[in-house]
């Protein structure tokens, strides 16, 4: 698959230029007529299944100052301490040179492609004592899953979360010539189709032909090939061979989720296969910036080092290398948990109280210090990919090889940088002739402050939510013209290499 355009490029004219997109997608939008994945299920049910949480919206605000620190996915060494001092970067390529990270932007403590937390958490009504019954009454391992109950009495809401989601977790091994790590992947049908994220099987951006070898939970191995990457949003879809008889995840409806949402991360952090963590739901519709894992056109990286030594968002695939990828950063939206999610993590199952997929973990943020090895862990603050985009993704790329993307056809800043701003949002600077965004009758110095009901605060947040979306996908935005709020409809186009 050829190399994607800098994450925020939206302007088919000006490679610079960037777009905006939504999380707010149809799952179906721009796919051939095909059955959905085995095991999703309908929004309505979702919704239907699950209790609201009380607990109110995360409460915005500065954030703490904080470096990011390479590390690698893998379940071998963690990487070296950033440099003493990093350039600044201008993530999206058509804001102005002199672009300062806004109020409340958390890009520069993202740390991608190495990170994929555990989180517990499930209702004790709904599983059933009789699961985990034993006239021994001492240990009971469910199969195909490794989980041990002591006290079949006591058992709660996490226990049954991992009896129902460890049969559909994997943990995949990937390796080339030059190194090796693990990750961690969700079975998406009974015949070995398994979603994952594109910087686990390519090791970070290093290559396009890795050797996989996944793991179930019950201990059987398979070798597998790539279906299809799509570095744009970090996801991956790989086939176990000759598999058969596998238990898929069942998708729940991520547009539904409520902030204090039950969130269970499982996976293999540090390579510790079938590993459980819980937590909540933080915060929705986060957007992040993290480094692309695409590989170059000639598949090999010819850098060792990546080539962007001015990125925040480097890290390494267990061979002690600073990679930050081939193709400069990404804008994603995602599910923010406080569920621990460690190296090792990355492309593993974020699930809710009813073991359903609701996200893949894809990275972490790491706090400033002095040793990358001391800071490389989960410090409580986790992303990962909503599932209505995961099924989007993952249907497209079994279905043709590679996905879609919305294009908007804008190149946009963020609209608080701007000299006499008076409103946080995207602020558009140039307007691509006979694109989505013109034909919608947006013009330069026009802010969007909303996007299919997703609140907009600057270019990140714009650029995550168009790249969400299908080419071809409908969407309306809200936004400010002299003073005055508007709205607008728009089909969107399609990003291209």
């Amino acid at each position: 698959m050829s190399e994607p355009r800098i994450p925020g490029a939206d302007d088919d004219r000006a490679p610079g230029a960037t777009s905006n997109a939504d999380t707010s997608h149809d799952a179906g939008a721009g796919l051939p007529p095909r059955p959905p994945l085995p095991g999703a299920s309908p929004a309505s049910e979702a919704a239907a299944q699950k209790s609201p949480s009380p607990t109110p919206p995360a409460h915005g605000g500065h954030q703490p100052a904080t470096q990011a620190y390479p590390y690698g996915w893998s379940g071998h060494a963690f990487g070296q301490p950033a440099p003493a001092e990093q350039a600044p970067v201008v993530t999206e390529p058509e804001r102005r040179e002199d672009s300062k990270v806004g109020a409340g932007k958390i890009v520069a403590v993202l740390v991608a492609a190495a990170i994929v937390g555990s989180v517990s958490g499930i209702g004790g009504a709904a599983i059933g004592s009789s699961m985990f019954e034993s006239s021994s009454g001492t240990v009971v391992q469910s199969n195909p899953t490794q989980v041990t109950v002591n006290d079949p009495d006591e058992v709660n809401q996490t226990t049954g979360i991992a009896a129902k989601t460890l049969p559909s977790v994997v943990t995949i091994s990937a390796s080339s010539s030059d190194g090796g790590g693990t990750g961690s992947g969700v079975i998406l049908s009974e015949d070995g189709y398994v979603v994952t994220n594109t910087h686990v099987v390519t090791l970070d951006g290093a290559t396009s032909d890795p050797t996989l070898r996944v793991t179930t939970s019950d201990g059987k191995v398979y070798d597998a090939e790539i279906v299809g990457t799509d570095p744009m949003y970090d996801l991956a879809v790989i086939k176990l061979t000759d598999a058969s008889g596998l238990t898929s995840i069942e998708f729940a409806d991520s547009g539904s989720l409520n902030v204090g949402d039950t969130a269970v991360a499982v996976g293999a952090p540090l390579g510790l296969a079938n590993t459980v963590t819980t937590g909540i739901v933080s915060a929705l519709n986060r957007s992040i910036q993290i480094a692309s894992s695409a590989v170059p056109d000639n598949g090999e990286q010819d850098d060792p080092q990546g080539g962007q030594q001015d990125s925040p968002f480097q890290f390494d695939f267990g061979q002690g290398q600073q990679q930050s990828g081939s193709g400069g950063t990404i804008s994603i939206a995602v599910i923010q948990t406080d569920a621990a999610i460690n190296p090792g993590n990355s492309g593993g199952a974020l699930v809710d109280d009813e073991g359903k997929l609701i996200g893949v973990n894809v990275a972490i943020a790491t706090a400033g210090g002095s040793s990358a090895s001391s800071e490389a862990g989960s410090i409580g603050v986790g992303f990962s990919i909503p599932s209505n985009v995961v099924e989007r993704v993952a249907n497209e790329l079994i279905e043709d090889g590679a996905a879609t993307h919305g294009l908007l056809g804008a190149m946009v800043g963020n609209a608080a940088e701007a000299e006499d701003s008076s409103i946080a949002g995207a602020l558009i600077s140039e307007v691509t002739s006979g694109g989505a965004a013109d034909a919608a009758g947006l013009k330069a110095g026009d802010v969007v402050t909303e996007f299919n009901g997703v609140p907009i605060r600057d270019a990140t947040d714009l650029t995550a939510q168009v790249r969400a979306l299908a080419a071809g996908s409908d969407a309306s935005l809200v936004y400010v013209r002299d003073g005055e709020t508007l709205s607008a409809d728009v089909t969107l186009g399609e990003l291209t290499d």
